[in-house]
């Protein structure tokens, strides 16, 4: 007897799978303590000025609270791999945890510029093992299925960063001490320890303990931080005609090279398995997360500046002129990683990469008349579309990966999105810069027109970043 239409139909159509409880309660505990140094991060930016009135220092010494910090923050993302699997994603995690709580209160009662800085150091070591950890957690927690879903769940503290931060680092700046900047991340910090002591499952680690691999290490780690450093010495110098660009950027591309043949001249135990990118679909996944990284951050980087130089805006009016990005994101956030999961990422990245250009085409044109109804529309359309840049890609990334290869995959992926962050907001910031020396008079129209520039080379950035997007992964096909 042949099959009803409906029951062939009911065979043949996807089911969506519900998140496990203890899944998503996992989930929403390990967020609420990587927000606070999503938080912390944006926070200090709009801080500087008041930073070093306080403190009695200069613009250059200040810079190092945020530098000190990206740097310490790149030498602990390596490790994070080798420690989850040595020691489990819940002891690593509440370590992590427990390290930003120390020198959160540290912070918050430095007495002069070097104390900050140093007490900054220790935090970025901790913020820089959160993220990758409760990455690693969450995608081994869920077991490869509804990755899409998990994916979106692990993006929201960097969503809520740059929405949040600078608003409430504004409020904080203009009626409280700079100092309440680390007080709030204590009481955060706390409960989400506690949290996570009691509710995350214990950790089931494996009988053959791996050792650290010290030489990896000491290659990829200095050749990350050394990398990030020389990126961001390039905005601050305008290009590479600089020996403090130059010198660590050689250092740095060394150093980077003799861990790769290193590391895949180990068999195993390295402390990032390169072996990983013999896969098309992982090394396409890493080559468009950096791209996307500088699309992300190169508009992260240019909006509050367009609005603070070129619309003589507070840092606090422009925190809330930043929200229509953020209501984009999260009209979208919802339903684009199950999305994901049914017909693929790559459809979905060429398609967000279109829309972004669209989004961006209001500021390539944009001066201090345009209407702000018009931006606020761009940023909404923008913020729509890097959802569907970012969530499938990482998506991509994990596609097919056994249990012990994901906190690999964690530490590389972060690797790539942070470089290539970094990397796009330079090439802006310089971009900005060249167009500004090369004019006699600084005026409104010639910054105008300098971040016209730059926001024409956002969109050459996201056409780019087309061409990897084309060898991302396809879904696997629904049995009849």
């Amino acid at each position: 007897m042949m099959p009803s239409s409906k029951a062939a139909t009911a065979t043949t159509k996807p089911v969506k799978e519900k998140l496990d409880p203890q899944l998503l309660k996992v989930a929403i505990i390990l967020i609420f303590g990587a927000l606070a140094s999503q938080l912390d991060s944006t926070m200090v930016n709009v801080a500087i000025d008041t930073l070093t009135v306080d403190l009695h220092s200069t613009v250059s010494a200040i810079q190092w609270v945020i530098t000190g910090y990206i740097l310490t923050m790149g030498l602990a993302v390596p490790i994070s791999g080798w420690a989850v699997s040595r020691f489990g994603g819940k002891r690593v995690y509440l370590f992590a945890l427990g390290l930003f709580l120390i020198s959160s209160i540290l912070c918050s009662v430095a007495w002069n510029v070097g104390s900050l800085v140093g007490f900054r150091l220790i935090q970025g070591t901790g913020a820089g093992l959160l993220i990758p950890t409760m990455t690693t957690v969450l995608v081994q927690t869920a077991g490869g299925k509804n990755l899409g879903r998990i994916i979106s769940i692990i993006g929201i503290p960097a969503l809520l960063g740059p929405i949040l931060g600078p608003v409430l680092g504004g409020l904080i700046v203009n009626d409280l001490s700079w100092r309440w900047i680390f007080y709030v991340n204590i009481p955060v910090t706390l409960i989400a320890m506690l949290l996570a002591w009691l509710i995350i499952p214990k950790d089931v680690l494996a009988k053959a303990k791996q050792k650290l691999d010290v030489t990896g290490l000491l290659l990829l780690s200095p050749a990350f931080s050394i990398l990030i450093y020389s990126i961001a010495q390039m905005s601050q110098e305008g290009g590479l005609n600089s020996a403090s660009v130059l010198v660590p950027l050689l250092i740095g591309i060394v150093l980077m090279g003799a861990f790769v043949g290193y590391a895949l001249r180990k068999k195993q135990g390295a402390i990032l398995d390169l072996h990983l990118f013999r896969s098309r679909h992982f090394l396409s996944s890493n080559i468009t997360l950096f791209l996307a990284g500088m699309v992300m951050n190169g508009a992260m980087l240019l909006l509050p500046l367009f609005y603070q130089q070129v619309r003589g805006e507070t840092a606090f009016h422009t925190g809330l002129l930043l929200i229509p990005q953020g209501i984009g994101m999260l009209l979208t956030r919802t339903w684009i990683g199950g999305l994901s999961d049914r017909i693929g990422p790559r459809p979905i990245v060429i398609t967000s990469l279109f829309i972004t250009i669209i989004g961006t085409l209001p500021f390539a044109f944009a001066d201090a008349d345009t209407h702000w109804f018009l931006l606020a529309a761009g940023q909404l359309i923008q913020g729509a579309a890097l959802n569907g840049i970012l969530l499938p890609i990482m998506v991509s990334a994990y596609h097919g990966l056994a249990r012990e290869q994901i906190p690999h995959a964690s530490v590389s992926t972060r690797i790539f999105q942070t470089i290539g962050g970094a990397f796009g907001s330079s090439v802006l910031a310089t971009v900005i810069a060249s167009r500004m020396s090369s004019q006699s008079s600084l005026t409104v129209n010639t910054l105008s027109g300098a971040f016209q520039s730059a926001f024409w080379w956002a969109i050459g950035l996201a056409v780019v970043a087309i061409i990897p997007t084309l060898l991302l992964a396809k879904p696997k096909k629904t049995e009849a």
